[in-house]
């Protein structure tokens, strides 16, 4: 049975470049970030564009205004991840299946909340990357249009960094550069060569 690693880490610390290394040993990734912009271009659009009036513009959402419409109100925000949550775990069910049937032996959900909406438990394991609060926060800083006050409040969204290591089977910590990441994620794939995964497929769980 397919082994499902749940990937998943803070704005900052790497999390994305990880995946790659996964990617590029063959591992199949499923992004749910990648899933999300597919969404608001295609089958979301529309449900987005009812109840936010004025986000969608041809056809696809238009990220800035919908960000205006949702960041910092708490209704709002639940509304639209009651729009678009299910819609990406049926992308994530169909990979998965898409996985099995290609005989997968192991496959990577890389989920940057994870652990804050309990996503785990649809894990066979979980993968936290890190790195010190001073190379993320100049990682951050560095982004085009990022300030102080939206560091902050994606920090506020996301579990702490010390907490999400204490709930992870395996850590990457990218702080010392990317060979020293690849040779972290080329241990991980020793220790999970051939290891059975534990979670049932949908089709079985169903009738279980």
């Amino acid at each position: 049975m397919t082994f499902i690693l749940g990937l998943t880490g803070s704005i900052g610390m790497g999390k994305s470049t990880t995946a790659a290394f996964f990617r590029a040993r063959g591992v199949p990734v499923h992004d749910a970030d990648a899933c999300v912009h597919a969404l608001y271009r295609g089958r979301a659009a529309p449900l987005i564009g009812e109840a936010f009036p004025g986000v969608v513009r041809d056809g696809v959402v238009d990220r800035a205004r919908l960000s205006v419409a949702v960041v910092g109100q708490a209704e709002a925000l639940k509304r639209l991840e009651g729009i678009i949550h299910p819609l990406v775990r049926e992308e994530e069910e169909a990979f998965l299946g898409n996985s099995r049937k290609a005989g997968a032996g192991l496959v990577v959900l890389d989920i940057p909340l994870l652990l804050e909406t309990g996503g785990q438990g649809r894990c066979d394991a979980v993968l936290v990357v890190t790195a010190s609060a001073a190379v993320q926060r100049a990682r951050v800083l560095a982004r085009p249009e990022m300030t102080e006050e939206k560091f902050a409040a994606i920090l506020a969204r996301q579990m702490p960094d010390a907490q999400k290591r204490r709930q992870a089977h395996f850590l990457v910590d990218t702080g010392g550069g990317q060979l020293a990441a690849q040779r972290q994620v080329s241990s991980i794939l020793s220790v999970l060569a051939g290891r059975p995964g534990r979670r049932l497929p949908v089709e079985s769980a169903a009738h279980a």
